[in-house]
């Protein structure tokens, strides 16, 4: 793809996104003009882009749904289900086209529009009270002005060299509106154009890149695209200047218990100023970087509305989908995994957690449901939130299922939560008959794993008749966390500080609940599970002892605590360890193996199941 059909693609689908989000908007305030408006000069402008780019199967739909939102806006059409619907579709039919071409498929080997959009688009412009003289109107302006002709078609025969090439400057002027110009070309404009054909050659002025017309000159951008992969790169080392940064720190300490006389006294106090320096402009250069990958999370959010909206109108559902928190930004790489975990949660709430609108009455419900969909930020952490107000979870049925599945015996999930956590399980699902929807048992073991992946935790809360609550905890940066380093066996251990409650001293002996240690910890008993022994190290003397917060607080006893750091984690690629992460280097270039935050949450209880 050329660099400049790569940037039309780029603007073009932010503009398709922001299309679908307007038209959602649109069907729930229709007398909105600000709507109308955006969304017509979205697609003037996509239009235009298309028309340069030769583009003609994007440009017939963009073209149709342009008078279709002129005759909404006119108030020749009324903005009904069936004309949003027709402008969904062909918002649809651009995107996937622009997809197409970011994906590498060659312009000529785009497909054409259907005629089933055609169809519903003419429909909507021409059967809802449209008079023949106004769709005439509609349908002869593109062919009365050389400007619209131009859009919608290939680059004119007298803007074209003996060569084949495009002449952009003739093309320019082929386009350009009455009195732009002071060449003869002006007389070709004297009649007075339409305000829409005048709308549309702006639209095409922008799509132009001609650097030899400076009185059109760019304004000055304040933003560049720059490949994920550079960025990566760079992200990777900036890390690791910060981590030989910091163990050349440790080793100037170490050169400093030794007596410098002469000459070697000043050059000692040089390099710690250099180093001191150094340190600091890299720990910047890292946060710098960092800060290059953020995003908000609105970007992956605002793809859910029309999603929600298909999902509930083929079941035959009211859903209203309220989004929070659009603005709190996450690493890129988690934006970008997270949208197939949000779906797969989105249709399962939508398909078994929200009733009909009549099983709704009879629960004394308001006929319309709401999903909520949260995003906010928690420390070192994200936290997304999808809830609904439907019927909840029966934790004694979700037993009873998974013991008849074979999937667990009778003895396990005896708590309400680890009932809840038996969805994750791959194979599990509480439908009888497999719908296009649900029901073959993958999808939620699918959102726990992506979740995992980026050392993040889900965790369910349901009541029954009231509703389920699905809240993920993510870290907002993935390639360096803050931890509290701890030591058991001999080996160096990193616990994510965002479990991390309190440091306690452990007694020799303990209190007994059931064959578990417990100890009381502000008045509470909490039980104390050994680190090492989790893990299959030697057993030791652990007398440290780390509240974990989770669902179930315990304490994880530990030989010692070496302190925190701010690690750059690698993860594990080739090997995967029950409850480890990733690996680290410390200050002293000592390895640390990374523990999982889920692993934490959960209760350290993966090993336990799969030795069981």
């Amino acid at each position: 793809m050329d660099d400049m059909l790569k940037e039309f693609v780029v603007e073009a689908l932010d503009l398709a996104t922001n299309v679908e989000e307007h038209l959602l908007s649109l069907e729930r305030n229709p007398g909105d003009m600000n709507t109308l408006n955006a969304v017509f000069r979205s697609f003037h402008t996509i239009k235009g882009g298309a028309g340069f780019m030769n583009l003609t199967a994007m440009v017939s739909a963009c073209h149709l749904t342009e008078n279709l939102f002129d005759a909404l806006r006119t108030g020749q059409v009324a903005v009904t289900p069936e004309a949003i619907e027709a402008a969904l579709e062909a918002s649809g039919f651009v995107a996937d086209q622009l997809t197409a071409l970011n994906n590498g498929v060659a312009p000529d080997q785009l497909s054409t529009m259907p005629k089933s959009l055609e169809a519903m688009l003419t429909d909507a412009i021409e059967s809802k009270g449209v008079s023949k003289k106004s769709a005439a109107s509609v349908t002869a302006a593109p062919k009365a002005s050389p400007v619209a002709t131009a859009v919608a078609a290939p680059a004119p025969a007298a803007a074209q060299n003996q060569d084949g090439n495009i002449d952009w400057e003739a093309y320019y002027r082929a386009v350009t509106p009455a009195g732009t110009l002071p060449e003869a070309v002006v007389e070709t404009y004297e009649a007075p154009q339409p305000a829409n054909i005048r709308e549309e050659n702006e639209a095409v002025k922008s799509s132009l890149s001609n650097a030899d017309i400076k009185q059109n000159a760019p304004a000055k951008e304040e933003s560049i695209r720059i490949d994920a992969v550079k960025l990566n790169v760079l992200l990777e080392v900036a890390g690791e200047s910060v981590q030989a940064a910091n163990q050349a720190a440790v080793l100037l300490e170490k050169l400093g218990q030794f007596k410098f006389d002469g000459q070697a006294a000043p050059l000692m106090s040089a390099l710690t100023e250099t180093l001191t320096r150094a340190s600091r402009y890299s720990t910047e250069l890292q946060r710098a970087t960092l800060a290059t990958r953020m995003q908000p999370v609105g970007r992956l959010f605002q793809k859910f509305p029309r999603l929600v909206r298909e999902l509930a109108r083929d079941l035959g559902k009211e859903v209203d989908l309220n989004i929070t928190g659009a603005e709190t930004e996450v690493d890129r790489v988690v934006v970008d995994s997270l949208y197939d975990p949000l779906v797969h949660m989105l249709r399962n709430a939508l398909d078994h957690g929200i009733e009909t609108s009549e099983e709704r009455l009879i629960s004394n419900k308001s006929p319309r449901s709401t999903i909520s969909l949260k995003a906010w930020q928690e420390a070192s952490s994200v936290m997304i939130e999808v809830s609904d107000d439907g019927k909840g979870m029966d934790a004694q049925r979700l037993r009873d299922k998974a013991i008849s599945k074979g999937l667990i015996n009778s003895h396990d999930a005896r708590t309400d939560d680890e009932a809840f956590q038996l969805v994750f399980l791959p194979g599990f699902s509480t439908k009888e008959v497999a719908s296009s929807v649900s029901g073959r048992g993958v999808g939620m073991d699918v959102v726990k794993t992506a979740v995992e992946r980026h050392r993040g935790a889900i965790r369910i809360a349901s009541e029954l008749g009231k509703g389920t609550t699905f809240l993920i905890r993510l870290p907002i940066e993935l390639s360096i966390v803050p931890t509290m380093v701890v030591r058991t066996d001999g080996a160096s251990l990193a616990l994510p500080m965002a479990t991390v409650q309190r440091v306690v001293e452990l007694p020799e002996t303990f209190e007994s609940v059931g064959g578990q240690p417990v100890l009381r910890d502000l008045g509470r008993p909490l039980p104390v599970k050994s680190l090492g022994k989790t893990l299959g190290y030697s057993p030791s003397s652990e007398r440290v002892g780390i509240v974990i917060a989770a669902p179930n607080p315990y304490i994880l006893s530990v030989d010692s605590v070496d302190g925190t750091a701010d690690l750059v984690i690698k993860p594990l690629t080739c090997i995967s360890t029950p409850g480890i992460t990733g690996t680290a280097r410390s200050a002293e270039g000592e390895l640390v193996l990374v523990i999982s935050l889920s692993f934490l949450i959960d209760g350290c209880k993966v090993r336990e199941l799969m030795t069981s």
